[in-house]
C-alpha cells in the first residue's frame, strides 16, 4: 500500500481521491489550508493544514510519501472567468523541485478536457461555450501542463471533462487525440483513475481525457 499525499484534499475531486485512497487501504496526507475541517475520520488519514503556495508546507507535506495527487481548484466567479489564475502554475513550479528535493518521482495532476494540446480536439459549438468561461483559467493549466511534462518526474496528467457529482460508474480513458471529446464524468469516476494510476500506473509521461 502507497503512502499518498492529496494536494487540494478537502473538496471536489481531492476529497473523493482522499475517501477512495482509504478504502483501498492506502496511507492519505489530504493537504489543504481547511484540511483539518475535513469531516473524515480514519487511522490512515493525516489532515494537514497547508498552502499550496508555500514552499515549506509544501516540502513538509512531501515527508515519507510515495506519489503526490493533485488536484487543485478554484471557484468560478467574475474575478476568475474575466480575469483567470495563475494558482496552477504558481503552485506546480513550487511542487516541482519540492519533489525532487524529497526524492518523490509519482504526480498524478488534474487539469481538464481543454487544456493544453486537448483543446485543439475541441469541436467548434464547445469551444465556444468553453472560451467564454474558462479561456483564462485554462490558459493558466496550459501552463501547468507544460511544467510538468518539461519535468523529469514520473507524471500522469489526468483531463476529466464535464465534472458531475454521484458514484463511480463506467468511464473511458482516452490517450489518442482522434477519440478526445466533450462529455460527462462524476467526481468519483476521477478519483477512481487517480487512485488506480498509484496502485498500477498504466499511463506514465500520459496525458488522457477522461470521459
Amino acid at each position: 500500500m502507497a503512502h499518498v499525499v492529496v494536494i487540494g484534499g478537502s473538496s471536489g475531486i481531492g476529497l473523493e481521491t482522499v475517501k477512495l485512497a482509504l478504502e483501498r487501504d492506502h496511507t492519505v496526507r489530504a493537504f489543504a489550508r481547511s484540511a483539518s475541517g475535513i469531516d473524515l475520520d480514519h487511522p490512515k488519514l493525516e489532515k494537514f493544514d497547508g498552502d499550496a503556495l508555500d514552499r515549506d508546507s509544501v516540502e513538509a507535506a512531501l515527508d515519507g510519501v510515495d506519489a503526490v495527487v493533485q488536484t487543485l481548484g478554484i471557484k468560478l466567479n467574475p474575478g476568475t472567468v474575466l480575469g483567470g489564475t495563475e494558482l496552477f502554475s504558481k503552485a506546480t513550479r513550487i511542487l516541482i523541485p519540492a519533489m525532487k528535493t524529497k526524492g518523490v518521482e509519482r504526480l498524478i495532476t488534474v487539469t481538464g478536457y481543454g487544456a493544453g494540446d486537448s483543446g485543439e480536439t475541441m469541436n467548434p459549438l464547445n469551444r465556444i461555450g468553453f472560451n467564454a468561461v474558462f479561456a483564462r483559467i485554462y490558459a493558466d493549466k496550459s501552463i501547468q501542463e507544460t511544467m510538468i511534462k518539461d519535468s523529469d518526474l514520473d507524471w500522469t496528467i489526468a483531463r476529466p471533462v464535464v465534472l458531475t457529482g454521484g458514484k463511480c460508474g463506467s468511464y473511458n480513458v482516452r490517450v489518442e487525440p482522434s477519440d478526445w471529446a466533450m462529455g460527462m464524468i462524476s467526481r468519483a469516476s476521477v478519483a477512481d483513475f487517480l487512485v488506480s494510476e498509484i496502485e498500477n500506473p498504466q499511463h506514465i509521461q500520459q496525458a488522457p481525457v477522461l470521459n
